[in-house]
């Protein structure tokens, strides 16, 4: 099996498990080898970020292939009650197989000298 480094190189792999939820802080993959890999963000005191939704069926994503594994980000379209002074990202990570299509919707904001990117890594 090729070295996992970036969530892209999921695809084509099989997941027996996805565990996470919508306002949680971490979503973790459990692959067919047993290797668990989490999507995290270490939080810093200026800083918030977290699964703001997940669009579809996590069970969809386990037991067949994954046909797609994509990360997209960007800082367009605040949500309501947005602080102008404040920044902000959205990541959404897009993951399919035969059986469906799930969006995991991450939201970070932080006072601008703080990261609003999610970590992809091994779980050790």
């Amino acid at each position: 099996m090729m070295a996992i480094e970036r969530f892209e190189d999921l695809k084509g792999l099989t997941l027996t498990k996805v565990d996470g939820t919508k306002g949680g802080e971490s979503m973790i993959f459990t692959l067919e080898n047993g290797e668990r890999y989490s999507l995290y963000h270490a939080q810093d005191c200026c800083e918030s970020v977290y699964i703001e939704d997940v669009v579809g069926d996590l069970n969809d994503l386990v037991g067949s292939p994954l046909t797609m594994a994509e990360e997209v980000s960007n800082s367009d379209n605040p949500p309501d009650g947005y602080d102008d002074n404040d920044s902000f990202t959205w990541t959404f990570y897009k993951l399919a197989t035969v059986k469906g299509y799930v969006t995991v919707r991450w939201f970070g904001t932080s006072n601008g000298y703080y990261s609003e990117s999610v970590d992809f890594e091994k779980v050790r």
